[in-house]
């Protein structure tokens, strides 16, 4: 009985989502994938997610499928050339030697950490690229929504799911 009153019928904003999706560039190459693993869940409009893929599920139901295409403003924006900055390279570790390319986990002031890439490797001086790797790119995902339910929290409680992170799992 309890299953039936947690029942939603169609995807709206403040639900938790669960799904299955595949992520897609133009090209054809699959850049992420949850068919492997456990489905994503996240509250539908808290901004967790992308917001082309956030629009994309309201509505939908319980075993629906869909491809959604996405332009960038609704995936992670415009590369924007003023977020490549010099880093002196007396600032990064020694060991790996640093290579354009080469992905670094970096920590801001604050703790949080952030993914960047290596633009170019001169002699005193590395350009790291603070762009999020899928900047500039138009996406393709197919979704699948595996399980609606009805998000009976309250703002800065735990909500359940294993991928917000405010729960503590």
């Amino acid at each position: 009985m309890a299953e039936k009153e947690n029942e939603v019928k169609s995807v709206k904003e403040g639900n938790i989502a669960c799904v299955h999706y595949t992520g897609k560039l133009d090209t054809g190459e699959v850049f992420d994938s949850s068919k492997d693993r456990e489905p994503l869940e996240f509250v539908v409009g808290s901004g967790q997610l992308i917001k082309g893929f956030d629009k994309a599920v309201i509505g939908m139901k319980k075993g629906d499928k869909k491809e959604i295409h996405l332009e960038p403003a609704d995936a992670y924006g415009d590369r924007d050339e003023k977020r490549i900055q010099p880093v002196e390279r007396k600032m990064l570790p020694k060991e790996p030697e640093p290579k354009a390319g080469m992905m670094l986990i970096l920590s801001t002031p604050t703790g949080q950490q952030m993914p960047a890439k290596i633009d170019k490797v001169e002699k005193d001086v590395v350009m790291i690229d603070f762009n999020h790797p899928l900047a500039g790119k138009k996406l393709n995902f197919e979704i699948e929504i595996v399980d609606v339910k009805e998000n009976k929290e309250k703002a800065g409680d735990s909500c359940g799911c294993s991928s917000c992170g405010s729960c503590g799992d």
